[in-house]
């Protein structure tokens, strides 16, 4: 097997927003903000080749699906597809995709699916060999959203997605089409149904994280994002996780932290979660 971060479109979100009730003071030592009080967030994805030949992406990112009154409300910082791109230059172009591993559908990270931003032409689906997962809880609230995060969804890409004939929808640990080549974790206290996936890394576990836990200074397990429906959830879903990753020594791979993929985690000796970063190989 052989792994790759694809980096995708860059964005600026609310700092506030996404530490939730920690006080600037703390978070501003993580993550600078800008004169707006908005941080850099990166949306990368992970790429996984299978002995076998088959491939797998693991979420898409932002994309560049916004047109230029949204993109400029959500500081996306690239008008081109980012994502695409690269994945060209790696040699392995979304038209060869075999799976695409959907945590949730956000469209911070679901968005690059869709194809990008044209006046007067409607979004169309990328990706057209690949079967697409996501979970049933997590679908189930993408067709029927609560006003706290109606916005977060793309209804455009719920649609396209129902027409594809591609989508599958997972309740288990796993999902027969994907013959074991991973196994999921669910957390319910950022969304319902967030799927993690856990992809074999060198004989030890690496969990695709998302936005249980969105880069490194969320490793710690008290901080919680503003758009969390359920924080104190969130809390005892990290420590769980976290602490059979490091009984297990397994790593965490990131989407939004700006400078770093990859992290192992151990507790210090105050009991405290501590990653540490660590390279795709």
């Amino acid at each position: 097997m052989k792994y790759f971060a694809i980096e995708g479109n860059t964005q600026c979100l609310d700092g506030g927003a996404m530490f939730g009730n920690a006080p600037k003071a703390m978070w501003q030592q993580w993550c600078e903000p800008d004169a707006d009080n908005r941080i850099n967030l990166a949306t990368r994805a992970l790429l996984v080749e299978y002995d076998d030949g088959k491939t797998a992406l693991f979420e898409a990112g932002v994309g560049a699906f916004f047109d230029p009154k949204m993109k400029d409300r959500f500081a996306v910082q690239e008008t081109e597809h980012v994502l695409i791109e690269n994945l060209e230059k790696l040699g392995c172009p979304h038209d060869t995709i075999d799976y695409v591993i959907l945590s949730h559908l956000h469209f911070d990270h679901a968005g690059g699916i869709l194809s990008a931003w044209q006046k007067d032409k409607p979004l169309s689906l990328l990706f057209p060999q690949a079967e697409f997962f996501v979970s049933k809880t997590q679908w189930q609230r993408a067709k029927n959203p609560h006003a706290r995060d109606r916005a977060s969804y793309i209804p455009e890409m719920i649609e396209l997605l129902e027409k594809s004939g591609r989508l599958f929808l997972v309740e288990g640990e796993t999902h027969p089409v994907l013959q074991g080549r991973m196994r999921f974790h669910y957390s319910e206290g950022h969304t319902p149904g967030l799927m993690l996936a856990e992809i074999d890394f060198n004989k030890k576990p690496m969990v695709f994280c998302s936005d249980l836990i969105p880069g490194m200074a969320w490793v710690h397990h008290a901080i919680t994002m503003g758009y969390d429906r359920y924080p104190e959830q969130v809390i005892d879903e990290k420590i769980q996780l976290l602490n059979q990753l490091i009984e297990r020594e397994g790593s965490l791979f990131f989407t939004h932290d700006e400078k770093v993929c990859r992290a192992i985690v151990e507790k210090n000796e105050k009991g405290r979660f501590v990653p540490h970063a660590v390279t795709l190989s």
